[in-house]
């Protein structure tokens, strides 16, 4: 729990003060890029939290770089398309575990995987 207080005060409150241990599902900044993709906590060693990926990267980043996953129905997303290379913007119309449903802004819907969608 300390680790996520630490966290909830790095981002203004942002974070909610509740247990968060490893095992636990989160938002990531891949290689502390613009985009929050969702992993599960594997670790934690000081300031640094070893997440693995839902698309099945892992690595370690920075207490400032991972936040408690918060993805719900309605959630502005961007998914890789058919898993095709291209991402675009949609929201989540269903979500259940690690599969979920998408209504692109273009009109498309689509069945996939949290670990081929990312958020701001």
């Amino acid at each position: 729990m300390k680790i996520w207080l630490v966290i909830g005060a790095l981002l203004g409150g942002a974070a909610t003060a509740q247990a968060q241990t490893p095992g636990d599902w989160v938002l990531a900044r891949f290689k502390n890029g613009n985009y929050w993709f969702p992993g599960v906590l594997q670790s934690v060693s000081g300031d640094r939290l070893t997440i693995q990926y839902d698309d099945g990267d892992r690595e370690t980043l920075p207490l400032s770089s991972v936040r408690p996953y918060n993805w719900t129905i309605g959630s502005r997303v961007e998914c890789n398309f058919k898993g095709g290379g291209k991402w675009f913007p949609g929201k989540i119309t269903s979500l259940g575990g690690t599969a979920l449903a998408i209504d692109y802004d273009d009109g498309d819907k689509e069945r996939t995987k949290t670990g081929l969608c990312r958020s701001r």
